[in-house]
């Protein structure tokens, strides 16, 4: 089976329930506080995981940052190349209204203190083959495309948070790019989805496309073959962490040896399983809940 290996942000989620965002000049007490392990890092090794994929997390934390790999050891993610010299954990501060609204105050803290040394020290550990797993919210990304294509692994890109930074990232090194419309907008300029699709597959010829696009499904496209598949309509909690579980399924089912027909069906199904339960990396699936899954897809609303 295929490594894969997933240098991605780890992040302590502050969620406080307050009856209203707080305004300028003004002190509010909050009702609860609840803290998460979180990060889009953190939440895409513990979907590849528990999609059944050998994945190992790189990344840093602070001293503080204990709970998160203990977090990611009990989700059967390797963390041996996970350290915790840096600075402080990344961390966000949540406050949820009492309708549901949320806003976020994301701090990088170690996620961006990532050093040359120890990429080179994990990238030593992989090999042709192997698989990279990146998001946006780490330091020195294209460094990190570029040492992968040098030993021929391939890399699956999600561009999310995305920033002006990504569209000079070396992106004819990635392999699959997992992208909304916000993203995929922000690289190609498009407004119409299936115009994203095309303009980027022109651009990209070598990749595979994902285009996920919320209740209208998702889009894909390679070389040989372009697709569509709806969503699984359940009745939504909490939809954080359900990009981070379709693209972390969706990687894990090719890594496996699965079509990409199947591989959008199982992660269409993971992230539907996801928004139907409260919580971020916790609520992700099992493998046995996905394959177990009975409901039929709405039709792809493009």
């Amino acid at each position: 089976m295929k490594k894969i290996l997933n240098i991605g942000s780890l992040n302590s989620d502050h969620v406080y329930a307050v009856p209203r965002f707080v305004k300028a000049g003004e002190t509010l007490a909050a009702e609860t506080l609840a803290f998460f392990p979180g990060g889009k890092g953190l939440n895409q090794s513990v979907a590849l995981s528990r999609a059944g994929a050998t994945v190992f997390h790189a990344g840093k934390t602070g001293a503080d940052g204990a709970p998160l790999v203990a977090w990611l050891k009990e989700c059967g993610v390797d963390v041996r190349h996970v350290r915790a010299d840096g600075s402080v954990t990344g961390h966000a501060v949540i406050q949820v209204a009492s309708g549901g609204e949320n806003c976020i105050l994301l701090y990088h803290g170690a996620n961006f203190e990532l050093e040359r040394s120890h990429l080179d020290e994990v990238f030593s550990c992989f090999e042709a083959g192997d698989i990279l797993v990146l998001q946006n919210e780490v330091n020195d990304i294209a460094y990190m495309m570029e040492k992968a294509h040098r030993k021929d692994m391939s890399i699956a890109f999600n561009p999310s948070p995305f920033d002006s930074s990504v569209p000079n990232l070396p992106l004819d090194l990635v392999t699959w790019f997992i992208l909304n419309e916000i993203e995929g907008s922000g690289i190609t300029g498009e407004k119409n989805p299936r115009d994203m699709l095309h303009s980027m597959r022109a651009r990209f010829p070598q990749a595979a496309i994902i285009l996920t696009l919320g209740e209208d499904g998702v889009l894909y496209s390679d070389s040989a073959r372009e697709m569509s598949h709806g969503i699984y309509r359940v009745k939504a909690v909490d939809t954080t962490a359900a990009g981070d579980t379709f693209a972390g399924f969706f990687i894990a089912s090719i890594a496996t040896g699965k079509e990409p027909d199947e591989a959008l069906r199982l992660s269409s199904i993971a992230s539907a399983l996801t928004v139907s339960r409260p919580g971020a990396s916790s609520s992700i699936p099992m493998l046995e809940e996905v394959l177990n899954f009975t409901i039929e897809p709405s039709s792809p609303g493009l």
